[in-house]
């Protein structure tokens, strides 16, 4: 029987289950994955972050991320900062400057004074090849019928496919019900991040993201990108964003055209703790030299 050490970490909020497999092999199963999600019965998070080795001499590290079902997704933007924060703490990285490869892109992360940590997030997506969204063209908004409602909404990939529709009030809007029907509408053939956008000012904004293979969580940082950026087009906001979310605020800027976002807020440490895992549910022992 082999030991699963990990770290429990959230971002606002948005929780993680942090596991350091840069010299094992990660094993973990997509069941095996749910079972420790599952807030009952395992672990309990939004999404698990496994830190790899770097796959070239350009980066530093790997990480792949998994939502609470299971399945694998390409980016997340809460889980970029607590992954800044774990190498550091852990000792894996002294600089305050961490180059890191998602299966999305490759993202610069900058350590801050006060436990912030502020991602390079990359150039937004707007063609609908790559969200990828299904119609013909690409445009401002873009409509559909869902249980008798008519929802108007914009669309980005944030190197994970998001959905963005502005409401009157986050604290009213149809979370639950919209949510997962707009998750795993056929317009988005690999599901999508759904935002519920609430306008306050030209440099606030209020969000609530149902998040494709989470659910609703408190905090979503690719999900407040792609508000931002989408909002931005439609006119309605400048260049710098506060995005105030059910766990607090992040802060994102964007300049436009093929300019970077960039996304500052906390990552915090809540526990680090062991689970004894039969081999291979975890990450395999190392293999013993003879």
């Amino acid at each position: 029987m082999s030991t699963l050490h990990f770290t429990k970490m959230h971002g606002l909020g948005n929780d993680f289950m942090v596991i350091n497999c840069l010299d094992r092999p990660f094993t973990l199963s997509s069941t095996q994955i749910a079972q420790l999600g599952d807030r009952h019965f395992g672990v309990g998070f939004d999404q698990l972050l496994v830190v790899e080795p770097p796959p070239s001499p350009a980066v530093d590290f790997s990480y792949r991320i998994f939502n609470r079902d299971g399945s694998e997704v390409a980016q997340c933007g809460n889980g970029a900062r607590c992954f800044a924060r774990f190498v550091r703490d852990q000792g894996l990285c002294a600089s305050d400057e961490i180059r890191v490869q998602t299966r999305a892109a490759t993202l610069t992360l900058y350590l801050e004074a006060e436990d912030q940590v502020r991602v390079n997030m990359g150039v937004p997506n707007f063609s609908p090849p790559a969200i990828p969204l299904l119609v013909a063209e690409e445009a401002l908004y873009y409509e559909t019928t869902i249980a008798d409602d008519l929802i108007r909404f914009g669309a980005v990939s944030i190197g994970n496919p998001h959905l963005v529709i502005r409401v009157p009030s986050v604290a009213t809007a149809a979370v639950a019900r919209l949510g997962p029907l707009l998750e795993s509408h056929p317009l988005f053939p690999q599901r999508v991040n759904v935002g519920f956008m609430e306008f306050i000012a030209d440099d606030l904004i209020a969000l609530r993201v149902y998040e494709r293979g989470s659910g609703e969580t408190l905090a979503c940082g690719s999900g407040a990108c792609a508000a931002v950026v989408t909002a931005q087009r439609w006119g309605l906001l400048g260049n710098r964003v506060t995005v105030r979310l059910g766990g607090g605020e992040l802060t994102v800027q964007w300049a436009g055209g093929d300019e970077p976002i960039w996304m500052s807020g906390p990552a915090t440490t809540v526990f680090r703790g062991e689970i004894p895992t039969p081999s291979p549910t975890g990450c395999a022992a190392p293999q013993q030299q003879k």
